[in-house]
């Protein structure tokens, strides 16, 4: 995209100087107005050529030949990129779309359960509860002031407080869906999510290796901890992010995801 810009703004820096250029020579050799002048430059560049207004001049026919073999070319060129420009932002919305769809399944599937496990081992998670109850009231600027918020967060995590058991049973289940998120030619456009579900996955992994996950030794405990701080910490930003999505474009989907918000206490699938 931002080749393509580049190449439309020399385009048309180029057109411009053709046409300002061949306006001024118009006025100079064939004594032209400045709106005949203009308007002549203009229809010969877009190929119109209406004919009402020729050169009579040989240095004016000769400025019109080249005004022909250059300015056709550049607002050819400049049509073009502009085409691609749009095509490109077409394709790009599409592709975002697409992309969100694969992270809202991630979030229904997997994510939300996520967060309540591991908001679990937060020893500060009261203060996350507070923050990210998220309502039909909030505006961009909250959101982009909570997301500011979760990057000074202190994520202090405990994974002895964790039932490791039933994290890893939960990973285990949802391992294959996750690997075929991975593989969504779609998340190559949004690294932080792909970064998650990496660190997703090496979770998963580190809790599969160990044969019990009861009494673990304190170093031990402090490794799964950064472990769980990590996916936790990638998790919450996407999480908020998503949020933010949904309340814009789909809230219905929003709606339900408040009622099921796992930092909401009070949160209830029934509607009352």
């Amino acid at each position: 995209m931002d080749t393509i810009r580049f190449r439309l703004q020399i385009f048309l820096v180029m057109l411009v100087i053709v046409i300002l250029t061949g306006t001024l020579g118009f006025m100079k050799l064939e004594g032209l107005s400045l709106t005949d002048s203009i308007y002549f430059s203009v229809v010969t560049v877009a190929t119109v050529g209406y004919g009402d207004i020729t050169p009579k001049t040989e240095a004016g026919k000769f400025l019109a030949l080249v005004l022909i073999i250059t300015g056709v070319s550049t607002f050819l060129g400049v049509v073009a990129n502009s085409t691609d420009m749009l095509l490109n932002r077409r394709e790009k919305l599409i592709r975002k779309e697409k992309l969100n769809m694969v992270i809202g399944v991630f979030f229904s599937e997997v994510g939300t359960g996520l967060i309540s496990i591991f908001s679990s081992c937060d020893t500060s998670a009261d203060e996350l509860r507070q923050d990210l109850v998220v309502t039909n009231e909030w505006s961009v600027e909250e959101f982009e002031r909570e997301s500011e918020r979760l990057r000074h967060y202190d994520y202090k995590v405990d994974s002895s407080l964790a039932d490791l058991n039933g994290l890893r049973a939960f990973l285990q289940e949802k391992g294959e869906l996750v690997l075929r998120l991975f593989e969504n030619p779609y998340l190559l456009e949004h690294q932080s999510f792909t970064e998650l579900l990496r660190a997703v996955l090496h979770l998963k992994e580190e809790l599969l290796h160990r044969k019990s996950l009861e009494n673990l030794p304190p170093a031990d405990y402090n490794h799964l901890s950064g472990d769980i701080r990590r996916a936790y910490l990638l998790l919450l930003h996407e999480w908020l992010d998503y949020m933010k999505y949904l309340k814009k474009n789909y809230p219905y989907l929003y709606s339900l995801a408040m009622r099921t918000n796992p930092f909401d206490r009070n949160a209830s699938v029934i509607v009352k």
